[in-house]
């Protein structure tokens, strides 16, 4: 199916791996544009959780090309803690990194979207933001932050043409998940825990990182254009849908 993204330019934050990285490949495949970011790599180097940095990325993507259409606020990350052991300097920097990289990226692209009178912006949540997650306490929260957030702006904004939706992801099978001293390792034995978290969803598994890409890829793109103010899971059935 042609997306209809061709010759659209997109913002990709955190996206040099995992499901940032399989996005951009999906909209670069699709004839888009897309500008990467990462710490230590992408077309942009930057840390978001920093105050200006999401400013500055979104600043030197539409110097580079003349605009922006698309953003997509995927940046983020957790490590497995309770609830108890977290002080005031752990939560501030979850704040900074999983929420407030998507405010500061947004209000640095909203106003050349309004000008223009379009433009998608897609929030990577969490499933964690719908049924908070024990291990994840503070990720929980930023992350069901983040759907309020994608929720304001897409009523502040769709008068101007601007949409706005947020995709939770389940437990997806990267780096973060598989890696070295990752999620799963934090937990005890790696494949017990995996096996484990797998046996939770009614899919029976992990999702892949291309899997989420393409449900972002979809609300990046006018096949979605009457989507907005919406929360898409993709959890492999995870957290029921409440009627």
């Amino acid at each position: 199916m042609d997306l209809g993204l061709a010759e659209s330019v997109c913002l990709v934050t955190g996206s040099t791996g995992g499901i940032g990285l399989e996005t951009v490949k999906l909209l670069q495949a699709e004839g888009a544009t897309v500008v990467s970011t990462g710490r230590s790599g992408g077309d942009i180097r930057a840390d978001l959780s920093h105050p200006g940095e999401p400013e500055r990325v979104v600043a030197e993507t539409i110097a580079s090309h003349g605009r922006l259409d698309i953003l997509v606020n995927n940046v983020g990350g957790t490590e497995i803690r309770k609830l108890e052991d977290l002080d005031d300097g752990d939560w501030q920097a979850s704040f900074e990194i999983n929420l407030m990289s998507a405010v500061r990226a947004t209000r640095a692209a909203v106003p050349g979207m309004r000008e223009r009178g379009a433009g998608t912006i897609v929030n990577v949540s969490s499933t964690a933001a719908k049924r908070p997650s024990t291990g994840m306490p503070d990720y929980s929260v930023m992350k069901a932050a983040l759907l309020s957030f994608s929720r304001l702006v897409a009523d502040l904004y769709a008068k101007d043409g601007i949409r706005c939706n947020a995709v939770t992801p389940g437990p997806t099978a990267t780096q973060a998940w598989l890696g070295a001293g990752g999620l799963a390792d934090q937990q005890g034995e790696r494949e017990e825990v995996l096996a484990k978290v797998a046996a939770g969803r009614p899919l029976g598994r992990l999702a892949e990182p291309e899997e989420i890409a393409a449900v972002i890829a979809f609300l990046c793109s006018p096949r979605s254009s009457y989507v907005t103010g919406a929360a898409w899971s993709a959890d492999g059935g995870t957290v029921p849908i409440i009627l």
